[in-house]
């Protein structure tokens, strides 16, 4: 530790590669909570969340759409207002979620970013996002474009969520979707079911021990001067 002198040796920790391992895996399904972005009747954005909702359950996973009608805008109602406890209580109970945005004005829309500022980094002792695994997507009514995943992927990394290495941008979604508001097969459709599986892939591998692998120095640090101040 002499070469050290800045770590707090209480606190510190060496990486222990048996807590990486599951010996006795979850046997539940994977819980996947959606979020998608738009109000508007004909939602693309909504489309594809439906879609990959589908694809999640055949790959085994139990599902939740947050659908966002209804939800004030961040601090214009209290925190016990129905729809916030929905979403809340829903990001509790997920393993992981699937953010879906439109794009517009070249960036996420409200609609989104409003369910996201509603979700707090902590609950008491709970957070409702930390280690938790995300996959993003963005629908488009022009070209392809990833100014609203960029944004997102930004939010989840604050979050402090997993999020996949995958992602999927749908440009001209009117042409992608049929009037029941079935994507059509293409290779944005092959994209969305590589997002899905990655996403499933990922949570499996980390549900077990995603307290292990965002344990951090530094609250370990403050906790332990917390407790020592109050000796």
């Amino acid at each position: 530790m002499t070469d050290l002198p800045n770590l707090d040796p209480n606190a510190v920790q060496m990486i222990d590669p048996a807590r990486l391992s599951q010996d006795k895996p979850a046997r539940h399904k994977p819980r996947i909570l959606l979020l998608y972005g738009s109000l508007r009747e004909r939602s693309y954005s909504r489309f594809l969340t439906e879609e990959a909702e589908r694809l999640l359950i055949h790959f085994g996973c139990e599902t939740r759409i947050f659908h966002p009608g209804g939800l004030p805008l961040p601090d214009d109602a209290p925190a016990d207002h129905p729809k916030v406890a929905e979403l809340r209580e829903a990001c509790q109970w997920s393993e992981g979620q699937v953010w879906t945005s439109p794009e517009r004005h070249g960036a996420m829309t409200g609609v989104m970013k409003s369910q996201i500022d509603w979700i707090p980094l902590s609950l008491g002792a709970i957070r409702p996002t930390q280690g938790r695994t995300l996959a993003l997507m963005q629908v488009s009514g022009g070209s392809q474009s990833f100014n609203a995943l960029n944004q997102m992927r930004v939010l989840g990394r604050w979050m402090r969520m997993l999020t996949i290495p995958n992602q999927s941008s749908v440009a001209k979604a009117y042409d992608e979707f049929d009037e029941a508001g079935r994507m059509k097969p293409s290779s944005y459709y092959d994209r969305v079911v590589d997002v899905v599986e990655e996403l499933v892939k990922f949570t499996l591998l980390t549900r077990d021990i995603s307290p292990y692998l965002v344990d951090r120095y530094s609250e370990r640090k403050a906790s332990l001067q917390d407790h020592m101040s109050k000796l």
